[in-house]
């Protein structure tokens, strides 16, 4: 080879690993910028609480008799099923049926004696014509008429009234549903109106919880909720806040009812059950969990500057939520902060920010550095 050979081939040597070391120290720079994801705050956060209840009939009655005495039977006791115009106790007849009995003479009396003074009446009304009796006789028959009329009505009404009363000595059920109370035994004495049952009228469902009195302001009627059983927590029920008392009970909460839109057929009352409640958080705002990051005492997120390179900002944050925290200060709702990895980046370094869809994300100018 001669010694201009020579020289054309250690140059061209000299000049490729020139360019291949450039090229590589290129690689190499552009490798130190990574691509991070960025996220603004947000300025309205939906928070989920939870609060323990129980399954309760929308319409629960108490029932009882119309009348008073002594119970000789009771066929049903707490949990039974009952439907329309089931017997479910009965009271001692005999004081009622011999009331009835004397009724019914009462009756019969003054039936014998509107009879009979119709029968007067009647013979009168012949003898007048013929002035064999005055007038004033004639009235005080007519008159006598009238009274006995009367003396069977009001002897009908007290025969109706024994009899009712007699029927009322059963207990029945009026709706279908399922004994939830009993307050009766047999050999009982009670009195008129006093409650012998409690009835779960079949149908709809509730769900009774608990609200204390600071977030009481923060329950609509009519807001969305779900629900699980404390049996089956894997499924879900949908519901509404349908009631909200107005007043606070001695433990000081709020009872709310919270109505089931479905799979009232398959839930049964009595169960356990936890109602989530979906509240909207306005003027705070929030981060996801995993831009947060901590040295020593003080959380920080990292926030992107409008020459893309970061900086360390100390935040006050309030209660962890399950993905995100609220920012109490040190963050504007307008700045972008980085998403995960916040501990790998350091100060003023340099990134590529990108959003959850891997689209670059352009910082305005006038981000505080």
């Amino acid at each position: 080879m001669s010694t201009i050979q020579s020289t054309v081939v250690s140059m061209i040597i000299v000049c490729s690993v020139t360019l291949w070391g450039c090229s590589k120290e290129q690689a190499q720079s552009e490798q130190e910028v990574p691509f991070v994801m960025v996220t603004q705050p947000s300025a309205a956060h939906f928070e989920q609480k939870s609060y323990a209840g129980d399954v309760q009939a929308r319409q629960q009655t108490a029932l009882a008799f119309r009348v008073g005495g002594q119970i000789t039977e009771r066929y049903v006791d707490v949990g039974d099923q009952v439907r329309v115009g089931q017997v479910l106790a009965k009271l001692d007849v005999k004081d009622a049926q011999l009331q009835l009995n004397a009724a019914q003479a009462q009756l019969d009396s003054a039936r014998s004696a509107a009879q009979i003074a119709e029968d007067e009446l009647k013979r009168f009304k012949q003898l007048l014509p013929l002035n064999a009796v005055s007038r004033s006789q004639y009235d005080a028959v007519e008159n006598q008429y009238k009274a006995a009329l009367s003396n069977l009505k009001q002897a009908q009404s007290n025969y109706e009234v024994s009899s009712n009363q007699t029927g009322y000595n059963q207990l029945i059920a009026n709706k279908k549903g399922v004994i939830t109370e009993r307050n009766i035994e047999v050999g009982q004495v009670v009195a008129a109106g006093q409650a012998a049952y409690q009835l779960a009228v079949a149908g709809e469902r509730d769900v009774v919880i608990g609200i204390p009195e600071q977030a009481i302001d923060e329950i609509k009627i009519g807001q969305d909720a779900w629900v699980t059983l404390w049996s089956k927590p894997e499924e879900k029920f949908a519901g509404f806040v349908r009631e909200i008392s107005p007043a606070a009970d001695q433990s000081r909460t709020y009872s709310v009812k919270v109505a089931l839109r479905e799979g009232n057929s398959t839930i049964q009352l009595g169960q356990s059950a936890r109602v989530f409640l979906t509240q909207a958080q306005h003027n705070v705002i929030h981060v996801p969990l995993s831009s947060v990051s901590a040295q020593g005492q003080q959380a920080y997120v990292m926030v992107v500057n409008a020459d893309n390179s970061v900086r360390k900002v100390p935040v006050t944050l309030g209660e962890y939520g399950r993905d995100s925290v609220p920012v109490l200060s040190g963050l504007n709702a307008q700045d972008y902060v980085v998403v995960g990895g916040v501990h790998l980046l350091r100060e003023k370094q340099k990134i590529h920010p990108i959003d959850r869809d891997n689209r670059a994300v352009h910082i305005q100018a006038g981000a505080k550095e």
